[in-house]
């Protein structure tokens, strides 16, 4: 379950402020729901993934005992 800052919060901030499982979260989200998007919905998800390209990604470099190599937002 997702425990963070929610889309209206998060909207009157740049995405370069916004925590990697933050971006991981509406990303997800908003690809589920990609053929139901309009115009606006769109382009708020280009923006999440141009941030996410723009970090390198989403991946971690190294797994750990307490963490994986993917960014979890639970």
């Amino acid at each position: 379950m997702y425990v963070g800052r929610d889309m209206t919060e998060l909207s009157m901030i740049s995405k370069t402020e916004w925590e990697n499982s933050e971006l991981a979260f509406f990303h997800h989200s908003l690809q589920q729901m990609v053929p139901y998007l309009n115009v606006e919905g769109q382009s708020i998800h280009r923006s999440i993934i141009e941030e996410i390209e723009a970090r390198g990604g989403m991946k971690r470099n190294e797994a750990d005992y307490t963490h994986g190599t993917r960014v979890t937002y639970d």
